[in-house]
């Protein structure tokens, strides 16, 4: 197979006043910078549609993904992603008629995916939610997840409650509504927790254990049942403004959108050819999604021991397989004096760069990979991911075709945390990459 010569692309130096940080070579740099919010002014709202169902970490914006598919597919297409997520393009691929694959580690794409993209044909109804909801309050049934460690997250009188709720939406037959229940209950069953539910994380803080403790000296239940309800009814309104917005499709021929939650990227079967791949790898120093949504998984009836499984294939548990290997991944490894960091490092490339192979071995000649990522810092030091796939993937045969650089304005990366990096990062990347073989 044909070597490039990436150095001329990819330069980068080095000054001598900042020794920790890798700079680009603005002289020869192919970035281009763009806002994709401006670039696709048809999405207003990130959240649109089922976009904002259910809370999941790092999540995709859809405006990248449409830019992507409207740039790099065309309808009746098949996208690839193998790091899906929240589904992100999943839902965006069924909105432009495209076909999708997804895949993910984590089990909770199993549960997004058939309410982020409601099938159903008609408007849902208000009442009959409202009357599943009010059925919900007389429940004598129980479910309380398979979690040893569940009554440290919670507080016994509001463990009770949660657990009827759950138990009576796990015995009703309620079709699409105790669906939109559930989804509804998740956000109920953190929020009424101990864990911090401003982060991600699942972990107990000052500040949660005070306002728990303070809703208990109040109506706290009213307020549960309040929160349930509104947020269950705005989930009603997603789906019957996604079965509006998607009524073109129901004279044609619906996109299928493919998914598989519980998978390993890395070895997964891709089951046909595609035409495009559009994905965003988890970030170098926050990859622990199912330890963030495992809260949700319990209360979803998944046990200890599968979560277990799956959590020790998540990139920071995971030992690397093989050296990914680059000129200026090289460059990160020499300033870095850390054993720990080493091994992070390893094993993010190995296997962000595994789960990415298997997918673009299907994809046909000419089509385009979109890889969406940041410059995260590990000790100070900057990771330009996108320079250092578009080395890796150039030298085997791939052609880089370029890479857009959107500012982000609106939200912090790990701004919460005190570390080297406190503001965040300040940009993201959209790789494109052909396969030319």
């Amino acid at each position: 197979m044909k070597k490039h010569n990436t150095t001329e692309q990819f330069t980068l130096f080095m000054t001598d006043t900042e020794p920790e940080v890798l700079k680009e070579n603005t002289t020869s740099d192919p970035v281009e910078l763009v806002s994709f919010r401006e670039l696709v002014p048809e999405i207003k709202d990130t959240g649109y549609l089922t976009h904002a169902i259910f809370a999941y970490p790092a999540k995709f914006i859809p405006q990248i993904v449409r830019y992507a598919i409207n740039t790099y597919t065309k309808e009746g297409d098949w996208i690839v992603d193998p790091f899906a997520g929240s589904g992100t393009v999943g839902v965006e691929a069924y909105l432009c008629k495209r076909n999708a694959v997804l895949l993910d580690l984590n089990l909770l794409l199993n549960h997004i995916m058939p309410l982020k993209i409601y099938s159903g044909k008609d408007r849902l109804n208000e009442a009959d939610l409202c009357k599943l909801l009010e059925g919900m309050q007389e429940s004598r049934h129980q479910f309380t997840p398979a979690w040893s460690n569940v009554a440290y997250w919670y507080a016994p009188e509001m463990l009770e409650v949660l657990s009827r709720y759950w138990g009576f939406i796990n015995n009703t037959d309620g079709g699409v509504y105790a669906t939109v229940i559930k989804s509804a209950l998740l956000k109920v069953s953190k929020r009424f927790s101990y864990t911090e539910d401003r982060t991600p994380k699942l972990a107990k803080s000052k500040r949660k254990l005070k306002v728990i403790e303070e809703l208990l000296k109040e109506n706290w239940r009213e307020q549960l049942d309040e929160m349930l309800y509104s947020l269950s009814l705005k989930t009603l309104k997603s789906l019957n403004d996604f079965v509006m917005h998607t009524q073109q499709h129901q004279n044609e021929v619906a996109p299928e959108i493919h998914w598989q939650g519980g998978v390993d990227s890395s070895y997964a079967t891709v089951p046909r050819e595609c035409d495009a791949l559009i994905t965003s790898p988890p970030y170098l120093q926050a990859q622990e999604y199912i330890r963030s949504t495992k809260m949700d998984l319990f209360w979803l009836g998944h046990t200890e021991e599968e979560i277990r499984e799956l959590s020790r294939l998540e990139i920071p548990y995971r030992k690397a397989d093989r050296m990914i290997q680059t000129e200026t991944l090289d460059k990160v490894r020499e300033m870095l004096t850390r054993n720990d960091l080493h091994k992070r490092l390893d094993s993010y490339f190995c296997h962000t760069v595994n789960a990415l192979e298997n997918s673009m071995k299907q994809l046909k000649r000419n089509a385009a990979a979109c890889i969406f990522v940041g410059n995260p810092r590990i000790d100070g030091i900057t990771v330009e991911l996108w320079r250092i796939l578009a080395e890796y993937f150039t030298e085997r045969g791939f052609v880089f075709e370029k890479v857009y650089e959107d500012r982000i304005k609106t939200r912090k990366l790990f701004g919460a945390r005190k570390n080297k990096n406190p503001d965040g990062m300040k940009s993201e990347f959209l790789l494109i990459l052909r396969k030319n073989f």
